[in-house]
């Protein structure tokens, strides 16, 4: 499975967080870093959820670009 993952950076680090997985989130130093600690975040999330006898969401999230120079 594939989840869109958004990531944002902020003052002095960068945020990750999964919109179909509530709660999924992770922080790092670099984006490298946030990635690899989102990944980790979404395996140990999904564990957990199977662990516990709940449904795992499907992906559901889509990503577009818009492009707002011509507005």
């Amino acid at each position: 499975m594939q989840y869109l993952v958004i990531f944002e950076k902020g003052e002095n680090s960068y945020g990750a967080y999964v919109p179909d997985l509530p709660g999924c989130a992770a922080v790092g130093e670099t984006m490298d870093e946030a990635r690899g600690l989102i990944t980790e975040a979404i395996q140990f999330h999904i564990e957990g959820l199977r662990e516990d006898g709940c449904v795992v969401p499907l992906p559901s999230s889509t990503v577009a670009f818009i492009d707002v120079a011509a507005v």
